[in-house]
């Protein structure tokens, strides 16, 4: 979830010296063995429900408490419709939650002063620009992790779509004009946070992949854990992604996130994020040995932006370095979800103060399941019961009110063409090579009845045009959401051929007019 809030300093830093003084729910000797037990117990009940339900094909949870795996197991199935099942050591896409355990890195390499928080990206990785010329010198690893860089959210993201690949998108992030002033504004950025975690990498001289192995994978016996897709593929026990088609869970698409392997490209297994949450919560120290330094790992924990409220619980929630930081009616939360729509959910939430973590995986998505179970654990452990909210279908609501009120949108933008609707002009006035220096080339030609438009890395993607009305023209260029239409619309010069094409899938930060190009 985005949610943003503007919030005064003064007022931020005075808020946070208040919630300071809040006394926390428990320590980690103060949660009684039965509770827990009885926690647990009701925590693998509703795991079982949810299923059962139809509420995602399948999971995975992990939980931790002083230092100790104390629950793993997995419930349903790999693949809707097929007999595998979810087991603890079922490999999963984490999406987003990729962003905590690149944090780990990163600490990491701070630790063995590799690199710092406050290490210029300038420095590291001299190629690399901004926009602007002042963020770009002063812009720091801190800087990125906690997205305040001034980059637009999806920047990069439309790139990464039609296949460029991660050293292309990086490149191109010098074109796209800041949403707000550097470290003035909090936006969401995955490949913001992807340069910053290559950039920490660079004095290795080794790819951020093999640094992901060796400084936090290995040590920690994380061995189906990688931020590489190939080797995801090739796990024989693996979780499929899941989107809802016609009502049913459905294993349809592929998500390939290398290009964003720091923000969203990690793939692992509910046994292997135990171990991680365990080195969190023992504050870099692992099976008693210290792998990271503390005061590393604590900056990641530090609430750097506000984000606003929880939309279920309430809780003031701010944003660290790659990790969520709320405070709630249980106190302390660090935490981060994670989403591919194409069909994966995660979660992770860690109280600190009573060294208690819990991790969810899930193989579906739109659904809220992972943050519902999450907080119905920490109810039954800090209340012993659940209370009268039903939490994971208060999350379910938040989640599955996400696409359809934009797909319902564009659908009734492009329902029906003007009547009478003006005809397309002859498929030579459209057809050509248009460019721009942020999406690069795209090609427009005639094939039979109907214009192909092309785009990306020598014409990856190709998207059928369908005309609606004179020079405006829909395709449906969503996997995840094959029924949502978006324009390609042209703009005729006086000799009677299309000078520029705007596509709106490609325009979200008005980078998406390009112009022709020669004749």
């Amino acid at each position: 979830m985005r949610l943003n809030r503007n919030l005064r300093p003064w007022r931020i830093w005075a808020f946070i010296a208040a919630v300071a003084l809040w006394p926390y729910a428990a320590s980690a000797g103060d949660i009684a063995p039965d509770r827990m037990e009885a926690a647990l117990s009701k925590l693998e009940a509703l795991a079982e429900g949810v299923v059962a339900d139809g509420g995602v094909p399948g999971l995975a949870i992990g939980v931790v408490h002083d230092d100790k795996v104390i629950f793993l197991k997995g419930f349903g199935h790999r693949e809707a419709g097929k007999p595998e099942t979810v087991d603890a050591d079922t490999v999963f896409q984490i999406a987003s939650l990729s962003k905590p355990v690149s944090a780990t890195v990163v600490a990491a390499l701070v630790s063995d002063g590799i690199a710092s928080w406050d290490s210029k990206i300038a420095d590291l990785d001299p190629a690399f620009r901004l926009s602007q010329p002042y963020p770009t010198i002063e812009l720091t690893v801190r800087d990125l992790f906690a997205h305040r860089s001034g980059l637009p959210g999806t920047a990069g993201d439309d790139l990464e779509d039609i296949g460029y690949d991660r050293a292309e998108i990086l490149r191109r992030l010098r074109f796209v004009p800041p949403s707000s002033s550097f470290r003035a504004g909090y936006s969401y950025s995955n490949f913001g946070l992807t340069e910053g975690a290559v950039a920490a990498a660079k004095p290795t001289g080794k790819p951020w992949e093999e640094v992901a192995e060796e400084k936090l994978y290995r040590p920690l016996g994380m061995a189906s854990t990688s931020s590489r897709h190939s080797d995801f593929i090739k796990q024989a026990n693996r979780a499929e992604l899941h989107a809802k088609i016609n009502g049913a869970w459905a294993a349809k698409v592929q998500r390939y996130p290398d290009a964003q392997a720091p923000a969203g490209g990690v793939s692992s297994t509910a046994r292997d994020l135990s171990q991680w949450m365990r080195l969190v919560l023992g504050n870099g120290v692992y099976d008693g040995k210290t792998l990271i330094a503390a005061d590393a790992l604590d900056q990641t924990h530090i609430p750097l932006t506000p984000r606003g409220k929880n939309p279920v619980s309430g809780g003031e929630a701010f944003y660290g370095l790659g990790w969520n930081i709320e405070f709630g009616r249980h106190g302390l939360i660090w935490g981060h979800a994670g989403a591919f729509s194409v069909g994966a959910r995660s979660l992770v939430m860690l109280f600190p103060e009573e060294k208690l973590g819990i991790v969810v995986i899930a193989n579906a998505f739109p659904t809220g399941v992972p943050e519902g179970l999450s907080d119905s654990f920490a109810d039954l452990v800090f209340d012993g019961t659940l209370g009268k909210k039903d939490k994971v279908k208060a999350w379910n609501d938040i989640y599955g009110s996400m696409f359809g009120p934009v797909i319902a949108a564009a659908k009734a933008t492009y329902a029906a063409p003007p009547s009478p609707a003006s005809p397309a002009r002859p498929a030579s006035a459209y057809a050509g090579r248009y460019s721009n220096d942020f999406i690069g080339d795209a090609v427009v030609s005639g094939e039979g009845d109907a214009l192909v438009l092309k785009v990306g890395p020598a014409g990856a993607r190709s998207y059928s045009l369908k005309h609606f009305d004179r020079d405006l023209f829909l395709t449906f260029p969503d996997a995840e959401m094959p029924d949502r239409p978006s324009a390609v619309s042209f703009v005729l010069g006086p000799d009677g051929k299309a000078s520029a094409v705007t596509i709106e899938f490609l325009d979200g930060n008005h980078l998406g007019t390009l112009a022709r190009v020669g004749d």
